[in-house]
């Protein structure tokens, strides 16, 4: 199951890179653009974009032993964000990024049960509705500049602070409930598009929770069933930098 989604999403994150690696090509041949933006010790700018979110769930031990729940899965589901960025110049090559971004995406899994449940039947889907405050800090590494054209690959760590988890507590009952809190790694690529009075910059990342977010009950059959829950998520973003 975890193979087939991940080819669903890998198909349009290259589609994704071929494009822009193509429109790089005629990009590049342009008048250059804010040739004194690489001396700049530090800029400022925005971040729109769309995210990719699904859970990594590992079943509890005694998952056999309850017979209502026979299986588990977690769905991918969309969601988008909006945030700031601030980046500093550390050399010609490197860069420090923090790019703190609120975030709106919601989690779905499917449950296939033994007994049908009278309102949800036999494979109810749980979405779990979050709003994120993230904060990443991010390293990143640029290529040479090719006319108005750049390659950079950026890697860091991010916490975030669940905005809604307060709101899911009052209906426990129906879903899993997860931690307020999370942390991570991530890494990805992005283009940078020179123009005369801002920078474009798309980007595609991949990020993976490190902490348990799961605060397991064992009266409720929706959360007893599972021990860990991770988060993990692909971002495809577009930074207006100036």
């Amino acid at each position: 199951m975890l193979h087939i989604q991940w080819k669903k999403v890998i198909k349009p994150v290259i589609l994704f890179a071929f494009v822009l690696l193509i429109c790089s090509s005629a990009w590049s041949q342009k008048e250059q653009y804010q040739l004194d933006h690489d001396v700049k010790p530090y800029y400022f700018g925005i971040t729109i974009g769309a995210n990719i979110t699904r859970f990594q769930i590992e079943q509890h031990p005694r998952f056999l032993q309850y017979d209502s729940v026979l299986e588990i899965l977690p769905l991918n589901s969309p969601g988008f964000q909006l945030g700031l960025n601030a980046t500093g110049k550390l050399s010609n090559r490197f860069e420090i990024r923090f790019n703190p971004m609120l975030m709106f995406t919601d989690r779905s899994v499917t449950y296939k049960l033994k007994y049908k449940d009278p309102i949800d039947g036999y494979e109810p889907t749980k979405k779990i509705e979050s709003v994120i405050f993230s904060f990443p800090f991010q390293l990143k590494f640029n290529s040479d500049r090719i006319g108005n054209f750049r390659v950079y690959m950026l890697g860091g760590a991010f916490t975030q602070l669940d905005l809604a988890a307060n709101a899911r507590a009052r209906r426990a009952e129906d879903l899993v409930k997860l931690q307020k809190s999370d942390y991570g790694v991530e890494l990805g690529m992005g283009f940078n598009f020179y123009f005369q009075s801002f920078i474009f910059s798309p980007e595609i990342k991949l990020s993976n929770g490190l902490r348990n977010v799961h605060s397991r009950d064992e009266n409720l059959k929706y959360s007893n069933v599972i021990d860990r829950i991770n988060s993990r998520m692909i971002v495809i973003a577009i930074h207006l930098e100036g």
